[in-house]
Formats: structure tokens, sequence, C-alpha cells
């Protein structure tokens, strides 16, 4: 039970009507690099290797080492799985809500690569050899997941929630009007108050109830608590690519040095829905009494935020690999940070049922837009390979990137440029680096076969939560394998599959809200584990000339 509305031990931040968070700032700069079959059957550890059109991206001297010219094409098959159930919050193990196990699957056909390269041989024996030119096409992420999760739940209620949000951020009833629309708006709340979900009481317009909880009156204390069980429903869709376009030139110093620079422009396109419904089991345990003296009983609730966004940035990568011998081949690049503009749109929507349906109610934010400046982090990394003649090699990749570098910038004096301000000083205390490991391994059995194989990890760079507590580490694995042909002419085919699969995704759909006179949690909120994993199929044609 929540105790009186007065004192509510509550320490949430307001929901804005814009989107932009810490957590968008690791949305926008995270990569999740595909590239050809064959870099991809080799785990991407293609840093010292080069030669191969999915090379480019990770380091731009890998078009050097090509002594010709070659286009391909690379379509993929991606399928992508979730598995969500529900988590005990109490320490005994028990679980009244979100009870239920759902799996989801979805799949998609791309194209994750796709480019050409012309070498240039200039006839001499040493010094500048050769000259590469290409252009490239990399998907360096991808985002296709429909997320539910559902429960009856008898302590705590999303309007509830939404409703000690607004007592505790010193809202008031008469200012949540809808004509406020300038970006740093609570829209939730607005849209909740004025769809009916949450509304003021006892004559104090700072103190909001929602339409699932009861007031009651203990001894001159006022108490609200839920009214009885509700059905509760949650859902999510995300979908969306990131996709790298680069110009490459690179050069060959007398087989032994290869230098390379790209220029390259990134884009991307996010979308992300979510939804939460409440209905009640029996709705005579939602009694409301209205001033006119009549009186009403809650049945169902819905509240839906949709968030889209397109993102264009510019950056440089510059690499080297160098040929020592005995087999040996070293790689490094480093990528400046991508200057990106970031344009988004978003909209939070509400309606409330009652078993009087005069008193059903619904409301919709406007359309919000907003456009600003990012800087996506630097990245580094280096490579070290060994041939093996002509029957085989494997290679090691070490991939460095910091995530507190992550900036956002706004132009001018307007009221987000404080707000961007205070999410940078986040970005420092919460990111830190992010660790990829990459290992390949390529076996010719006969000179026109391939047998490969690949492993990959990366660590999340999140360092400590909001609170400041350390977090554990969390990471994502993959692991793949494919075959490679190439005949006597130009023509070459690879074939690759990959498997990945992340830490599991714990969250909760509302905040926490009941806390005892001492500030402990008395009534956990569900929460909710979120298993990812996808199999991506890939095959890579091609020609050399």
């Amino acid at each position: 039970m929540r105790k009186t509305v007065l004192s509510i031990l509550l320490a949430l931040a307001a929901i804005t009507g814009s989107s932009q968070s810490v957590y968008d700032a690791l949305l926008f700069s995270e990569n999740n690099y595909e590239g050809t079959a064959r870099s991809v059957a080799m785990g991407n550890a293609f840093t010292a290797l080069g030669g191969d059109l999915g090379s480019i991206g990770i380091n731009p001297a890998g078009s050097a080492v090509a002594k010709y010219s070659q286009i391909s094409v690379t379509p993929a098959l991606t399928i992508y799985s979730n598995t969500t159930s529900g988590v005990s919050p109490f320490e005994d193990g028990s679980l009244p809500y979100f009870e239920k196990t759902y799996r989801n699957r979805n799949t998609a056909f791309t194209v994750p690569n796709f480019g050409m390269t012309f070498n240039w041989d200039t006839n001499r024996t040493r010094g500048l050899k050769a000259i590469s030119f290409g252009f490239v096409v990399n998907r360096v992420n991808s985002w296709n997941e429909d997320v539910y999760a559902g429960g009856r739940n008898s302590t705590t209620s999303f309007m509830g929630s939404m409703a000690a949000n607004a007592t505790a951020n010193g809202y008031l009833g008469s200012e949540l009007n809808m004509d406020n629309a300038y970006d740093y708006y609570p829209w939730k709340d607005v849209v909740g108050y004025h769809s009916g979900m949450i509304s003021t009481f006892g004559g104090y317009d700072d103190q909001f109830v929602g339409a699932s909880e009861l007031i009651f009156d203990n001894m001159g204390n006022t108490e609200i608590a839920l009214g009885g069980p509700l059905d509760q429903t949650y859902g999510r869709r995300v979908q969306g690519s990131k996709y790298e376009y680069l110009i490459n030139l690179g050069f060959n110093i007398s087989d032994f040095i290869y230098l390379g620079a790209n220029l390259g422009i990134n884009s991307m396109n996010y979308s992300y829905s979510e939804y939460f419904k409440e209905v009640a089991v029996d709705p005579s345990d939602f009694e409301i009494g209205l001033d006119n003296g009549e009186t009403m009983y809650f049945d169902r609730m819905k509240y839906k935020y949709n968030y889209e966004v397109q993102t264009s940035g510019v950056f440089g990568k510059f690499g080297i690999i160098i040929t020592p011998g005995f087999g040996l081949r070293i790689g490094a690049a480093i990528q400046t940070p991508v200057a990106t503009t970031i344009s988004e749109q978003w909209q939070h929507m509400g309606e409330t049922g009652f078993t009087d349906s005069r008193y059903n109610a619904s409301a919709s934010s406007p359309y919000g837009k907003d456009k600003y400046s990012f800087r996506e982090p630097y990245r580094a990394n280096f490579g070290i390979a060994y041939t093996l003649s002509k029957l085989g090699v494997i290679s090691v990749d070490y991939e460095y990137c910091d995530y507190g570098t992550m900036k956002f910038k706004r132009s001018g004096f307007d009221d987000g440029r404080e707000y961007f301000e205070d999410l940078n000083a986040d970005i420092k205390s919460i990111f830190g680096a992010s660790h990829m490991l990459r290992a390949g391994l390529e076996v010719k059995p006969v000179s026109k076969l391939a047998v490969r194989a690949g492993y990959g990890l990366t660590t999340s760079p999140e360092q400590f939560d909001i609170w400041g507590e350390k977090l554990p580490l969390l990471y994502t694995q993959n692991a793949s394998f494919g075959l490679g042909y190439s005949s006597d002419g130009s023509f070459f085919a690879d074939i690759a599959c990959r498997y990945a699969f992340a830490t599991d995704e714990y969250f909760m759909p509302y905040d926490d809200y009941i806390f005892d006179a001492d500030g402990y949690i008395e009534s956990p909120v569900p929460e909710i584990r979120n298993r990812k994993d996808a199999w991506k199929v890939l095959l890579t044609i091609g020609w050399r000339f």
C-alpha cells in the first residue's frame, strides 16, 4: 500500500515529450557489422587480412591487399527470435504476475554488403606498386523484434505509477493542458490526465490518483491502494537498419605496407512502438465517486508510444596492414568520431474505458519533432593473422570503442540546451569502453574450396546505472561457419551461417512507486526477462577481373 500521498518517497525523472536519453546515444552509436559471407564466416576478424570487400569497412587498407579488381553482392536471410517471461520480484520466488511466456520470430531478407574495387598496377617493382579505388555499402546494424509479456497483478498498476510520478514531480492538473506543445513537455502525464488514466483529488491540484486506485482515509492520513486484480499486457515492436556508404582509396607499397582511407557516410532509420494495457478482472472493485454524486467503475486502459528517428553522419577511417614475412600479417585502423544529424518524431496516446461508456476518454499528444547534432565515439582496432602458405589462415582482432565520449549538441539557447548538458554528464558517468574480440579460421583442403569458422564477443559499454551502482558485465556473442568456392576463372561464391545471442535483458514496463516509511520498495512492479537471438544465412556471389 502506498503511504500518504503527501509524503511519497519517490525520485523519478520527469518523463518528457522528447525521447533523448543516454540509451538513445547508445542506440545511435552501436554497430553490429555484417559484411560478406566470407568475412562473417571468419567472425569478421579481417583487420590484418584484407582482400575481401567485407574487410574494407573494418580496415580501409584491405582493398590494397587484393591484386585484382572485384565486384560482389551479398544477400542474407535473418531469423530473429524473442522469448519473454516474467521474473519474480520477491525473495521467495513467488510470481503473482507476468507469469506467461511468449516466443516470437521475425524473418527479414536484406543485402548487408555490396561493393566493387578497381586495382591499378603502376608496373613498378618497388615503391608504389598499385592503387585501388572502391565503393562499398555495409549494413552495420539492424533491429527487428516483437516483445510481448503479460499476467495478472493485484498490487501495482501502470496508472498508479503515472499518478505517483506526476505527484512527485510537482505537476499541476490545471497546467497539464494540450496547448503547451514544446519539446520538453511531460506529454505522457498530459495524455494520461486527459484520457482519464489519472486525475487530481481532494481539492489538491498537485495530488494525483490513478483510475485503478481507491482512496482511503486512515486516521487522518490519505492512503491509496489498487482496487483489485488487473490483467496486464505489455508489447513493443522495434524495426530499423543502419548502413554505411564508403568511398575507399588504397595503396600497395612494395608488397610490404598497405595503406587505406575511407570517406564514410552512414544513415539510420529506426522505429519503436510500445503499449501497455490494463483490464479490470472485476470492474466493481474499482469504484470511482464523481463530484456530481454519481459513481462509475474503471474497466480498461491502453497507453501507446510511437517513436521514429532518421540519422545521417560523416566520418573518416584510416588503416594499415604490414606483412613482415614468415606468413605474419599485422593490421590496425582508426575511425574518427561520426558527426551525426538526428531527426526524430514521437507521439503519446491513451484511452480509458469505464462500465458507463459516457465517461470513456481518449487523448493524443501532437506529433513531437526535434532535430539536433550528435557525436558518435571513435573506434580503433588491431589485428594479427598468420597464413600457412596456401593451406589456410588464422586471424584475431581486437576493437576498442569509448562510448563515454558520445555527446549531444544543440545550437542556440532553447530549452533543450541545458537538458543536453545534463545528458552528456550522465553519458560520461554511465558509459565506458566496449571491447570486441574476433577470431577466424580458414582452411583449404583443396585449391578451389575453403572451410571457415569464426567467433566474436562484444562487451557492453554500460558501467553504472543512473543511480551510480556498478552493473554486471553484459555481452553479445556470435559463432559462425561457412564454405567458399573459387573457380579457375573470375567467379567466386561463399556461404556463411551465423548464430548471435546476447545477455538476457531485464526491464520493468513502469516504475516502482510504492515505498515504505524508510524508503524501501514495498511492492515491486512486474519485471520482464527478454532473451534475444538470431540466425543469419548469407550468400556472396562475385567476380574478379
